[in-house]
Formats: structure tokens, C-alpha cells, sequence
């Protein structure tokens, strides 16, 4: 060793005196060591708090309590002399206390170690051991655990799942099944429907048929219309609208002694309030038409405004006495039920109509120009034509198989 490492060497080298004491300054720090928190066991000192500290030095702290200086040193010099390996674990350190009846203080190194540091050896061997961890589960494992404990409950669903959906398709099957069927249903009933049309339309087609055939041809009545000529339009517009006296008489019908001034002539005007003498006038027209030209026309009969009046009045509503007479065979030249048609003027307060008696075609119609219709009409002169067969023919009627018929296709006018 050369002079240098001597002196170095030296100069860190302590000697210790012969009682074992040391001077005052050889107390200081020697150096700092790594504290190790750790709690000494029932064999050594309790340490204090301050050798929790990394500057505690155990050889300090024996020097410093009295009774044990001595004691601490040895104590201290002993475990030096007995370590020479170092244990790898505090565990392997095997201590006698005072329940395995050693000497207190007294500390036993089983086998051949080296204590590098006693106070850390022993701090590490005081010191509790760590708290347990359990050990976690690694959550991989967790999770395969659980799929294997659902493996069953998988399997269940598997097979409900499959059982469904073949159910399903089971009722799919059954719709399409029954939504086919259901087409076929609707379309046999529209080809059954079809053919019933068809063979009513030819039905109807065939009657219509059958009906021109037997009707007779319709005769050309244009003949019937002719024209005005300008004196004719002259003349009568004179009567409706021309200056002169109301009560002026315009025309006079001689079989019928009927009158018609200019004042109810003026009732023809467009919106006028039609007159009864004006109407009577007009079915005396009609009347000697067809006696004129009997084999042309229809065999009918027209009543004037009065016989329905007459015909609805008394207590009940129905009086068919006043009206007896009226059809008798010697007024008439002919038999009332022998007529085609009986034309019946109706008037309703202050509206007229007409009904007509369709003997041939066993029927009772009524034309209103407002598209009315009244019942009573009709049962008035179905009971009227009853009476009137069994008190001029002394016979019995039966019109129960008769209709009533209110005719719409004919104008309307529009002041109602």
C-alpha cells in the first residue's frame, strides 16, 4: 500500500480506546446509509421513531443509552463476527427470544453468512410483512369462465331461436298459402261477376230488342210543330205584351164556352202565374184533337181543374158523389174506363201539376215542375178508379198490382 492509500485509509480508520469509549469527536455522522423501514423484533432495542429516517445510525443510537454501551458495543461486534454471507430474505434470519430461553439480546445467524449492515438486516427483519394481495383473476380468464357457464344457456337460445324461425317461416308459408287462396277467391268472384254482367246485358239487349220489335214505329210529329209565320208572331205578341184593355176577350171557345182575356193570356209570359181557365182552354185543345183524329192518337180523357177539387173535398177528403156524374156514358158518348189515359190537373195551393191514370199500362203517374211528389194523390185516385168501374160497370177492380210512378225527366222551372 502506498503512502497515499495509507493516509486515505488512516484518516477513515477508527480506534477505539481500551475501556471502549469513544471522544466526543469521534460522535459525529460517519456516514449516511439508506434507511430501510422496517420494525425491529421483540429480540433487539425497540428503535425509535427517528429510525425511520434515512440519517438514523443503529451504533449511535446503542451508544447513546447508558446501561448498554458497553452491552450495544459488543452486541454490535458480535454480529459482525458471525455473518459472513449475506442472506438473501430477512426470513432466513433465525431469532431467539426470551420464550426460547436464550439470553436476552442474544442473536443467532444460522448458517455461514455476511451481515454487510446489521442495522439494516435488522430493521428489514422487524419490519412486518407486506399485506397479502390475493391474487387477481386475470379478466381473460373471467370472461372465458362465463362463456363456458353460458355455454348451456346458449345452446337453450340456439335452439329456440331455431325452433322460431322455423315457426316462422311455418307462418309465412301458411299467409302466402292463404293470401293466394285469397286471390283466387277474388278473382273467380270478379270472373263470376263479369259473366253475370255480360248475360245481363245481353239479357237487356235482347229485351230491348224484343221491345222495338213489338212497340209500333214512332210517328213523325214535326207536322204538329210548324212554324209561326210573321203575321202569327206578330199577333201573338201583341196579346202578351200589346196595349189595350185587360179584360179584353181574345179568344172564346165555343164548344167549351170557355173565355180567355188578355189579362189571363198575360199569364203565358216567361215567370208568370199560370190560370186555370188558361189550362182548361188547353185540354179542350187537346181534346178535340183527338176527337178529330181518333185512330192517330190515344183514347184519353181530360178532366178540367175543378174534379180534383171537387173529388178531395167533404169530411173525409174523399167524395166521390160529387163527382159521379161527371162520367156518365150520356155526357160523355163514350165509357170512362174505356179510356187509354184520364189526365187529372192537380193544384197545390199555389203550384199546379198533373196525374195521369195509365189504364192500359195499369199505372198512376205524377209530373211536378218542381220535382215534388204526393202520396196522397195517388191512393185518391186509385180508390176513385175503383168506384168509378163498380158504379158504371158494376164491377170489381183489383189495383193492388198497380205502381206509382213520379216522372222526373221533364222541366223544371225556376220561379217555385
Amino acid at each position: 500500500m502506498n503512502t497515499d492509500a495509507q493516509l486515505r485509509f488512516n484518516c477513515r480508520k477508527r480506534c477505539l480506546p481500551a475501556d471502549g469509549r469513544l471522544d466526543d469527536h469521534w460522535r459525529g455522522q460517519q456516514r449516511k446509509r439508506r434507511g430501510v423501514r422496517v420494525l425491529v423484533p421483540d429480540c433487539f432495542l425497540v428503535p425509535p421513531p427517528e429510525a425511520k429516517s434515512a440519517d438514523f445510525d443503529m451504533w449511535y443510537y446503542i451508544r447513546s443509552i447508558p446501561d448498554m454501551w458497553d452491552n450495544g458495543l459488543r452486541l454490535l461486534k458480535g454480529w459482525v463476527r458471525a455473518s459472513k454471507d449475506v442472506p438473501q430474505d430477512p426470513s432466513d434470519l433465525t431469532c431467539l427470544t426470551k420464550n426460547n430461553d436464550v439470553k436476552p439480546g442474544r442473536v443467532l445467524a444460522a448458517g455461514n453468512w455476511k451481515v454487510d449492515d446489521p442495522v439494516k438486516v435488522a430493521l428489514k427483519a422487524a419490519a412486518p410483512p407486506p399485506p397479502r394481495r390475493e391474487k387477481v383473476k386475470p379478466y381473460w380468464k373471467y370472461l372465458h369462465e362465463e362463456t363456458r357457464h353460458n355455454d348451456k344457456s346458449l345452446g337453450e337460445i340456439d335452439a329456440r331461436v331455431a325452433l322460431l324461425e322455423k315457426t316462422l317461416e311455418e307462418q309465412r308459408r301458411v299467409a302466402l298459402l292463404e293470401k293466394t287462396l285469397e286471390e283466387q277467391r277474388r278473382v273467380a268472384l270478379l270472373e263470376k261477376t263479369l259473366e253475370e254482367q255480360r248475360r245481363v246485358a245481353l239479357l237487356e239487349k235482347t229485351l230491348e230488342e224484343q221491345r222495338t220489335l213489338a212497340e209500333p214505329p214512332k210517328e213523325d210529329l214535326s207536322q204538329f210543330f210548324v212554324p209561326l209565320t210573321a203575321e202569327d208572331e206578330k199577333e201573338v205578341q201583341d196579346c202578351l205584351y200589346g196595349n189595350g184593355s185587360s179584360s179584353k176577350v181574345l179568344v172564346l171557345h165555343e164548344p167549351s164556352n170557355i173565355e180567355v182575356s188578355r189579362e189571363k193570356f198575360r199569364c203565358l209570359r216567361p215567370h208568370g202565374w199560370l190560370n186555370d181557365e188558361v189550362i182548361n182552354l188547353y185540354l179542350e185543345l187537346l181534346k178535340e184533337r183527338g176527337m178529330r183524329e181518333p185512330k192517330r192518337f190515344l183514347k184519353c180523357h181530360f178532366f178540367n181543374t175543378f174534379f180534383y177539387k171537387k173529388l178531395a173535398c167533404g169530411k173525409t177528403g174523399y167524395d166521390y158523389k160529387s163527382v159521379k156524374r161527371w162520367t156518365t156514358s150520356r155526357k160523355l158518348g163514350y165509357e170512362l174506363i174505356e179510356c187509354d189515359k184520364i189526365f187529372v190537373p192537380v193544384h197545390q195551393n199555389v203550384h199546379w201539376c198533373l196525374a195521369i191514370i195509365n189504364m192500359k199500362a195499369k199505372t198512376v203517374q205524377y209530373l211536378d215542375s218542381l220535382g215534388g211528389d204526393d202520396f196522397r194523390v195517388y191512393e185518391m185516385l186509385a180508390r176513385y178508379i175503383v168506384d168509378e168501374v163498380k158504379d158504371k160497370s158494376n164491377k170489381e177492380i183489383d189495383i193492388s198490382s198497380w205502381t206509382k210512378e213520379s216522372i222526373d225527366c221533364i222541366p223544371l222551372q225556376e220561379n217555385g
